[in-house]
């Protein structure tokens, strides 16, 4: 509401400014004494300031388009505030209004700098895409821009009165850049001390038209625009901080503009459908925490009591590839697009958190692949992959764990074997034939407990199946282990599904797969994500020395449930590998003296 009641008071403001067209401008006395071409310059200095105060009716009465009474609301705030920032939910087309900001702003103000910086520069390039597809569609535009590039290492746009728009990427590679307007998308992807430290020192000085030059005119001097595009993202990050800021200063009459537009918005002018909502919101794997902040434009705050700090886990990711499948590396046909053979002393695990029927929104089968590679501290753990299984029978899931096992080049399997997961056990120990690849598994055994060990009936089968059996210690030591070595950075992650689809882009041939078939190659990401969003959801009691960890009734841990099994096995395999180490430095030493 206050970015609302600062729009009225710049509208009033333009409305009284409107007076200027009246005052002193009587064409009847002056037509004769006026030049022809003294009053064409009167009327395109007219007309200009019209429209500098009125945006959206340049982009209808020039461009030919007909904007919607957000984006007209959005478009008059970015032209007339200093600052802007802009929180969208998906679809609501922020990418495109930016593009016809840039573009009326360096018509309209000759000589306009703008840069464009993201985290990626192919994210940036899209305003420039964007652009063009506008130019497509007007020929008034066409008329104005001088050149326009669109290759990733060179995309910028020149205008014949002398503005140009260019990209960069939001690193200290972009130094010694200049500008009068920067534009920021997705900036919370983009660090801080880049933003502030590069970024903003682009605007060293403003726009110097040759009327400044005039006395008259000096007080004329125009402030240069900072401008932040995002959906939201968690209260911890910077972002948050610097969206209140962006707040406090709007509501005290400054010239700051903040607006947050979630999905009901994008529902109500026809960008969005009702029923496509519905449905994802009814899915079984639905994510309230990443749909909270993604289409609602609500800032994510993790409790006090959280176990896992958002810090601990957005520093740990760092992997910008996941391992696939192998027939994935069919689809694309890309050279560097190649299956990662295990290195030397490389260990890999599936670890699985097994779940029923389906209906529950906490009930899910979640599947995840660590890669563990011995270092002078141990195992450093890498979630390469993963995915989850709404319901299933318990042969469905056998056979699916199957194939991953074999897919990835696994050594071992961490399985929870309580409850349904002794049913997908028992699958696991005999022989299985898996018809969609015409393959028959051969029987696994247990390794850890005898028990389980009776249940297999095939002798001398491969001990591969590391059985969890949850108790309190069991679950507490599984948390305290996997927060340690996240604060340790020895668990690393895959990268934000925006980055990660910006690394897809990429390779050569993904951009022309079907859609379907590229989200296949997004959802490690995307499992990623939601895990985070289980995680800093948890939160815990000591209970007896001993950590419990519970999740809100309407959400789920089955993906961190998986990760900490393979996390705990890991460590049980660290403990091996240090006390080998340990005996073998020792001897070396004895030897030595």
């Amino acid at each position: 509401m206050a970015g609302y009641k600062n729009f009225q008071v710049h509208r009033n403001k333009a409305f009284k400014g409107i007076n200027i067209f009246k005052k002193g401008r009587n064409f009847n006395q002056t037509k004769e004494k006026l030049s022809k071409s003294e009053r064409l310059m009167n009327g395109i200095a007219l007309w200009t300031s019209y429209y500098r105060l009125f945006p959206h009716v340049f982009v209808k009465d020039y461009l030919g388009i007909i904007l919607k009474l957000f984006q007209i609301i959005i478009l008059y705030c970015m032209m007339h505030d200093n600052y802007a920032m802009y929180i969208a939910a998906r679809g609501q087309g922020k990418t495109w209004l930016t593009a016809i900001f840039c573009v009326v702003r360096c018509i309209l103000y000759p000589g306009t700098k703008i840069v464009i910086a993201s985290a990626r520069k192919s994210q940036a390039r899209e305003v420039i895409d964007k652009i063009a597809d506008i130019r497509n569609e007007s020929s008034n535009l066409r008329r104005e821009i001088k050149d326009l590039k669109s290759s990733l290492n060179d995309a910028s746009v020149e205008f014949h009165n002398g503005s140009w728009i260019k990209i960069v990427a939001s690193n200290d590679g972009a130094r010694s850049k200049r500008a009068n307007i920067i534009v920021v998308d997705e900036f919370r992807m983009v660090k801080l001390d880049i933003i502030n430290k590069v970024l903003r020192k682009f605007l060293t000085a403003p726009r110097s038209p040759k009327y400044l030059e005039k006395e008259e005119y000096k007080h004329l001097l125009e402030r240069n625009k900072e401008i932040y595009l995002s959906s939201a993202w968690y209260k911890q990050h910077w972002s948050w901080t610097k969206l209140q800021s962006y707040f406090k200063a709007m509501i005290e009459g400054k010239k700051y503009f903040l607006c947050g537009l979630p999905y009901q918005l994008s529902i109500a002018e026809g960008l969005l459908m009702k029923e496509q909502v519905l449905d994802e919101m009814s899915e079984d794997d639905f994510d309230e925490i990443g749909w909270s902040m993604e289409m609602e434009c609500l800032f994510f705050g993790e409790s006090e009591k959280a176990f896992f700090k958002f810090e601990d886990l957005q520093k740990n990711r760092q992997l910008e590839l996941p391992l696939y499948p192998k027939n994935f590396y069919s689809i694309i046909k890309d050279k560097n697009f190649k299956y990662k053979n295990k290195k030397p002393g490389e260990i890999r695990i599936l670890s699985c958190d097994i779940a029923g029927m389906p209906g529950k929104q906490n009930d899910a089968s979640a599947y995840s692949i660590i890669s563990a590679m011995p270092t002078k501290r141990g195992y450093e753990r890498k979630l390469e992959y993963m995915e989850s299984m709404v319901g299933g029978h318990t042969t469905t899931q056998a056979i699916r764990i199957k194939q991953l096992y074999y897919d990835f080049d696994c050594d071992y399997v961490v399985l929870d074997t309580q409850n349904l997961g002794l049913g997908v056990y028992d699958q696991l120990v005999q022989p299985l034939y898996d018809r969609d690849r015409n393959i028959e598994y051969e029987a696994w055994d247990c390794m850890n407990d005898t028990t389980m060990q009776e249940r297999c009936l095939i002798p001398n089968s491969p001990k591969i199946i590391y059985s969890v059996k949850g108790d309190a210690k069991f679950n507490s030591n599984c948390a305290v282990f996997l927060r340690d070595n996240l604060r340790r950075g020895k668990f690393k992650l895959l990268v934000d599904e925006r980055e990660g689809k910006e690394v897809l882009l990429n390779l050569k041939g993904f951009s022309k797969l079907p859609i379907e078939e590229q989200v296949k190659f997004e959802i490690p990401y995307r499992q990623t994500s939601a895990l985070i969003n289980e995680m800093v959801n948890l939160e815990y009691e000591l209970k007896n020395d001993l950590i419990r960890l519970q999740e809100p009734k309407s959400a789920r841990k089955d993906r961190y449930s998986s990760v900490s099994y393979g996390n705990y096995f890991i460590n049980m395999l660290e403990k091996d590998l240090l006390k080998q180490k340990q005996e073998f430095d020792w001897s070396s030493y004895a030897i030595w003296n």
